[in-house]
């Protein structure tokens, strides 16, 4: 016979909505896979909120809509993405300077196209200049940019050979890993709907999401 003991328990489980009878084939946090997985879990819930992606339109912010999809696709991910206009480069700059005097930790991702491309570069500038690094810049189709500076870890250079754009250089001391993509060939592809392209789109978030995951 059952004890009162165990039936109370049986009955506290009915009560919960628990079948008593699959108990035992629940995972718990008592098994160090299940520890595990959560403890992963939590840290990339972290590591997503903590990194701070900023991603700008270009001249006017009319034509780069793409900016503002793949920011939804960001945030659908959890990651904290936000789409600026590129006049509001200064700004984002001098708050990442303040989140990190606050002892905010985090990595820094900057997106940008066409002048807004431009502005990244001097975002990461800015962020020299006090010691803090970038750990990836996107251009898409930026014009004239001016060298990556050495506190960029990563720089991808979308652009189009014999149209808009130009291949990105670093600084003299720059040390990072700086590719350079010329999608000219690919047809229907423009400098106003480069960051619609879906195929950019994608590999775009790819990036970042395996970057702060």
């Amino acid at each position: 016979m059952a004890s009162s003991t165990t039936l109370d328990s049986r009955a506290r489980d009915v009560r919960a909505g628990i079948d008593p009878n699959s108990i035992g084939d629940m995972p718990t946090l008592r098994t160090p896979l299940a520890a595990l997985a959560l403890v992963a879990l939590l840290a990339s819930t972290a590591a997503c909120a903590e990194t701070r992606v900023i991603l700008m339109r270009g001249w006017f912010g009319v034509f780069s809509s793409g900016i503002d999809a793949m920011t939804e696709t960001l945030r659908g991910q959890g990651v904290q993405a936000e789409a600026i206009g590129h006049l509001a480069w200064r700004a984002a700059a001098q708050r990442i300077v303040q989140e990190r005097a606050q002892g905010t930790p985090g990595k820094v991702v900057l997106v940008g196209h066409s002048q807004g491309g431009n502005n990244t570069v001097d975002i990461a500038r800015e962020l020299k200049a006090v010691s803090i690094p970038v750990d990836l810049i996107v251009t898409l189709a930026p014009w004239k940019q001016d060298p990556v500076p050495a506190n960029v870890l990563k720089a991808v250079n979308y652009y189009q050979a014999g149209g808009w754009g130009s291949p990105l250089v670093g600084e003299a001391d720059f040390k990072g890993e700086l590719v350079n993509l010329d999608i000219g060939p690919e047809p229907g592809i423009t400098h106003v709907n480069i960051d619609k392209s879906p195929r950019v789109q994608a590999e775009v978030v790819r990036a970042i999401v395996a970057l702060v995951r």
